[in-house]
């Protein structure tokens, strides 16, 4: 795309889940702008094919395989990338689940951990592990976060979910402030329905009759005549927040979502 060509050359990026939907459109469009991409993700067989998409080592990007919920894992993945880089400018905080979805008394508390385990202590360690290569020359972080839980509350049983997201706004704004004394500016992206194979993971129990239902005859996404919005769209807002066209931006929530919250608000 002309409009981002050269526009990252010579950053460094680290995006997590990089191995499909939002983060997978991210890391090409990034790479396409002139980054070298970072890609950290837990399943080794996505990396390997995503990689090669952009031209693989060779270009200078890097494949690490990591869960973001262990700290050991996280040190040694960020070890990987300090061998290679000097620094990181561009952090993109984007793996994540969408977990089991439940009424609060059938949820089960590991089922609650793993979502806010993920999540938001994912994020806390993406983040925080990356500040030795980052606080020398500043950067920004951009902290894939949702609609639900910050705008919309209407998924039924979607509450760890909603909680952990609506953390990691709270998590944006907050390191926002205590990171602008190195430059670093951090900003939150909320999605809202994407065309991604994230809901696949979905596990959705004992949901019926939970909420009233709410039906929209044409669709819940204003903007689109109904339909989802693209993963590549939201790259494209990525792309902005990590680029020099938004440098007097941090510790903002900015929403995706083609008017679909303002329709269930």
């Amino acid at each position: 795309m002309h409009f981002v060509k050269n526009t990252l050359q010579g950053r460094n990026v680290v995006v997590t889940g990089g191995g499909s939907g939002i983060g997978r459109a991210t890391v090409k469009l990034l790479a396409e702008a002139g980054a070298q991409v970072a890609i950290i993700e837990r399943d080794h067989s996505h990396i390997k094919q995503v990689l090669a998409e952009i031209g693989g080592e060779k270009k200078g990007h890097v494949a690490i395989e990591a869960d973001i919920r262990s700290e050991e894992k996280m040190k040694k993945a960020y070890g990987a990338i300090g061998a290679k880089w000097d620094k990181i400018d561009v952090l993109v905080a984007n793996a994540g689940i969408n977990g089991v979805w439940a009424p609060l008394d059938k949820i089960r508390a590991s089922e609650w951990d793993e979502t806010i385990e993920i999540n938001l202590r994912g994020t806390f360690l993406t983040v925080k592990l990356a500040l030795p290569l980052m606080r020398e020359k500043g950067g920004s972080i951009v902290i894939v976060a949702s609609i639900n839980g910050t705008r919309v509350f209407s998924n039924s049983g979607a509450t760890a979910y909603s909680c952990s997201k609506a953390a990691q706004v709270a998590f944006a704004k907050m390191t926002a402030l205590e990171l602008a004394r190195n430059k670093i500016r951090v900003n939150a992206v909320c999605p809202g329905a994407i065309e991604t194979n994230i809901d696949d993971s979905v596990v959705r129990r004992d949901l019926e009759n939970l909420h009233l239902p709410v039906e929209f005859p044409e669709g819940d996404v204003p903007l689109n005549d109904g339909h989802p919005g693209s993963a590549h769209q939201v790259a494209q807002l990525i792309w902005f927040l990590a680029s020099d066209a938004s440098s007097h931006m941090t510790g903002s929530e900015i929403f995706i979502e083609g008017a679909q919250s303002l329709l269930q608000g």
